[in-house]
Protein backbone atom coordinates (compact mmCIF):
# COMPACT_ATOMS: atom_id res chain seq x y z
CA UNK A 1 0.00 0.00 0.00
CA UNK A 2 1.52 3.23 -0.76
CA UNK A 3 1.51 6.24 1.70
CA UNK A 4 1.97 9.90 1.34
CA UNK A 5 3.24 12.58 3.10
CA UNK A 6 3.28 16.40 2.60
CA UNK A 7 6.89 17.70 3.44
CA UNK A 8 9.09 20.68 3.46
CA UNK A 9 12.02 18.60 4.95
CA UNK A 10 11.81 15.18 3.81
CA UNK A 11 11.75 14.03 7.81
CA UNK A 12 7.97 15.38 9.28
CA UNK A 13 4.54 15.94 8.22
CA UNK A 14 4.93 19.52 7.87
CA UNK A 15 3.12 20.93 4.80
CA UNK A 16 0.04 22.14 4.14
CA UNK A 17 -1.41 19.55 0.62
CA UNK A 18 -1.64 22.86 -1.15
CA UNK A 19 1.68 24.86 -0.71
CA UNK A 20 4.29 21.43 -0.28
CA UNK A 21 7.35 21.85 -1.55
CA UNK A 22 7.53 17.93 -1.65
CA UNK A 23 5.24 14.65 -1.69
CA UNK A 24 7.11 11.45 -0.35
CA UNK A 25 5.54 8.22 -1.26
CA UNK A 26 6.22 5.61 1.13
CA UNK A 27 5.36 1.50 0.04
CA UNK A 28 4.42 -0.25 3.47
CA UNK A 29 4.33 -3.40 4.04
CA UNK A 30 4.09 -6.28 6.88
CA UNK A 31 7.63 -6.12 6.14
CA UNK A 32 8.49 -2.88 6.48
CA UNK A 33 8.41 0.36 4.48
CA UNK A 34 10.38 2.22 1.76
CA UNK A 35 10.47 5.82 0.22
CA UNK A 36 9.41 4.68 -3.81
CA UNK A 37 8.87 8.26 -5.23
CA UNK A 38 9.67 12.15 -4.32
CA UNK A 39 7.72 14.66 -6.21
CA UNK A 40 9.46 17.95 -5.77
CA UNK A 41 7.23 21.15 -6.42
CA UNK A 42 8.38 24.60 -7.16
CA UNK A 43 7.13 27.72 -8.24
CA UNK A 44 4.46 29.95 -6.75
CA UNK A 45 3.04 27.64 -3.90
CA UNK A 46 1.54 30.22 -1.37
CA UNK A 47 -1.43 30.18 -0.43
CA UNK A 48 -3.74 31.79 -2.87
CA UNK A 49 -6.75 30.10 -3.62
CA UNK A 50 -5.20 29.08 -7.02
CA UNK A 51 -6.64 25.62 -7.61
CA UNK A 52 -4.31 24.77 -10.22
CA UNK A 53 -1.40 24.44 -8.76
CA UNK A 54 -2.83 21.12 -6.99
CA UNK A 55 -2.87 19.67 -10.19
CA UNK A 56 0.16 17.81 -10.32
CA UNK A 57 -0.29 17.06 -6.25
CA UNK A 58 -3.25 15.14 -7.22
CA UNK A 59 -1.28 13.39 -9.37
CA UNK A 60 1.51 12.50 -7.10
CA UNK A 61 -0.97 11.22 -4.55
CA UNK A 62 -3.44 9.37 -6.84
CA UNK A 63 -2.41 5.58 -6.51
CA UNK A 64 -1.92 6.14 -2.41
CA UNK A 65 -4.21 4.74 -0.77
CA UNK A 66 -3.53 7.80 2.24
CA UNK A 67 -2.20 11.39 2.73
CA UNK A 68 -0.55 12.55 5.34
CA UNK A 69 -0.64 16.52 5.76
CA UNK A 70 -0.36 19.25 8.54
CA UNK A 71 -3.31 20.76 6.48
CA UNK A 72 -5.42 21.06 3.55
CA UNK A 73 -8.51 23.10 2.08
CA UNK A 74 -11.90 22.05 1.66
CA UNK A 75 -11.76 21.89 -1.94
CA UNK A 76 -8.61 20.25 -2.03
CA UNK A 77 -9.17 17.82 0.29
CA UNK A 78 -12.70 17.38 -1.64
CA UNK A 79 -10.98 16.63 -4.75
CA UNK A 80 -7.97 13.86 -2.90
CA UNK A 81 -10.66 11.80 -1.27
CA UNK A 82 -12.44 11.79 -5.11
CA UNK A 83 -9.20 10.10 -5.85
CA UNK A 84 -10.10 7.57 -3.35
CA UNK A 85 -7.02 8.67 -1.10
CA UNK A 86 -7.59 9.07 2.43
CA UNK A 87 -6.28 12.49 3.34
CA UNK A 88 -5.10 12.21 7.46
CA UNK A 89 -4.40 15.79 9.26
CA UNK A 90 -1.35 16.12 12.09
CA UNK A 91 -2.14 18.19 15.01
CA UNK A 92 1.43 19.29 15.00
CA UNK A 93 4.88 18.18 12.70
CA UNK A 94 5.19 14.52 12.73
CA UNK A 95 8.19 12.69 12.17
CA UNK A 96 7.25 10.12 8.61
CA UNK A 97 9.45 7.23 10.10
CA UNK A 98 6.82 7.63 13.36
CA UNK A 99 3.95 7.53 11.62
CA UNK A 100 4.76 4.48 9.12
CA UNK A 101 5.24 2.95 12.61
CA UNK A 102 2.48 3.60 13.95
CA UNK A 103 0.59 2.67 11.14
CA UNK A 104 2.56 -0.72 10.72
CA UNK A 105 1.41 -1.58 14.00
CA UNK A 106 -2.18 -0.78 13.51
CA UNK A 107 -1.99 -2.90 10.14
CA UNK A 108 -1.06 -5.86 12.25
CA UNK A 109 -4.08 -5.83 14.72
CA UNK A 110 -7.07 -4.75 13.53
CA UNK A 111 -7.79 -1.82 11.16
CA UNK A 112 -10.05 0.78 11.86
CA UNK A 113 -13.10 0.73 8.89
CA UNK A 114 -11.21 3.36 7.43
CA UNK A 115 -8.27 1.98 7.59
CA UNK A 116 -9.58 -0.94 5.84
CA UNK A 117 -11.29 0.52 2.87
CA UNK A 118 -8.35 2.17 2.56
CA UNK A 119 -6.25 -1.00 1.86
CA UNK A 120 -8.71 -2.58 -0.55
CA UNK A 121 -7.32 0.95 -2.68
CA UNK A 122 -5.92 -0.83 -6.23
CA UNK A 123 -7.65 -4.21 -5.81
CA UNK A 124 -10.44 -5.22 -8.13
CA UNK A 125 -13.67 -5.73 -6.81
CA UNK A 126 -14.97 -9.35 -7.97
CA UNK A 127 -18.32 -10.58 -7.78
CA UNK A 128 -19.74 -14.13 -8.49
CA UNK A 129 -22.35 -13.46 -10.90
CA UNK A 130 -23.46 -16.62 -11.53
CA UNK A 131 -23.93 -17.16 -8.22
CA UNK A 132 -26.18 -13.94 -7.71
CA UNK A 133 -28.33 -13.87 -11.13
CA UNK A 134 -29.59 -17.25 -10.40
CA UNK A 135 -31.70 -16.76 -7.19
CA UNK A 136 -35.55 -16.17 -8.56
CA UNK A 137 -35.07 -15.62 -11.75
CA UNK A 138 -36.67 -18.50 -13.24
Amino acid sequence: MKIAFATQDMKRVDAHFGWAKNIAVYEISEDGYECVEVHEFDGELNEDGNEDKLGPKLEAVADCAILYVAAIGGSGAARVVAKNVHPVKVSSPELIEDLLAQLRTVLAGTPPPWLRKALLKGRERTFALDEEVGHGAQ
